[in-house]
């Protein structure tokens, strides 16, 4: 089997892991130092204008977006976890939900915004490249982009040994499933993005998490 089929295959799993944890996904969260501040950089970023937020899950974040935004695009693979979004956002919200592997995605449209929520973690570091490629199609001249995240992972996770980015995770009833989860450190991190063509600040929280805001490396100051 090639490494591109292996790790399709990992991508699958992590797909079916969500869409089996989305009942229960709100239940998951981080009680760790730091999560906090995240939401008031967000609120301090200033999401407006158009939006595009990747992998939005149960739409936590679609709703914060939303004190903001003049529209959001969400998309995520899960159809269980859209469904869950859609009900939670209220009614008439301008909110476009789509259902969609991000990894073949393609927008159809440009945006002022492009927000990710504890996902770039859950890309694999052989298709950083390429996802920042789709991020770059989906901004506006001049857009922003802002991201949340953390790099934590408990020591019974880590089933190849913690230089490995494939880990083990179980949902409510038992049932196991590998996923993707990249530990980044935010210097490094801002250092790969600088390489990548963008002008984006990761900035650490007192705890696991993180978040960096910026844009395209000569574009608009990330506000």
């Amino acid at each position: 089997m090639t490494t591109g089929s292996v790790q399709d295959q990992l991508l699958a799993e992590q797909r079916a892991y969500y869409s089996a944890l989305a009942p229960d996904y709100l239940d998951q969260g981080l009680e760790l130092p730091g999560g906090a501040e995240l939401a008031d950089a967000l609120d301090a970023f200033r999401p407006e204008g158009s939006v595009l937020e990747l992998a939005c899950g149960p739409g936590v974040w679609t709703r914060q977006l939303l004190r903001h935004a003049s529209d959001v695009t969400a998309v995520d693979a899960s159809r269980e976890m859209l469904a869950i979004a859609a009900s939670l956002v209220p009614d008439g919200a301008p909110v476009r939900f789509v259902e969609a592997d991000l990894f073949t995605w393609e927008p159809d449209r440009r945006y002022d915004v492009v927000f990710m929520g504890f996902w770039l973690s859950h890309v694999p570091a052989e298709r950083l490249e390429s996802f920042w490629a789709l991020v770059a199609a989906a901004l506006a001249p001049r857009g922003r982009v802002f991201f949340a995240d953390d790099g934590y992972r408990t020591p019974e996770e880590l089933i190849e040994g913690p230089a490995s980015s494939t880990i083990q995770r179980r949902t409510p009833d038992g049932t196991a499933y590998r996923i993707v989860k990249v530990p980044h450190e935010p210097a490094d991190l801002e250092r790969r993005l600088r390489e990548l063509g963008w002008d984006i600040t990761v900035t650490p929280t007192a705890g696991p998490f993180f978040w960096g805001a910026g844009n395209r490396a000569g574009g608009a100051s990330p506000g």
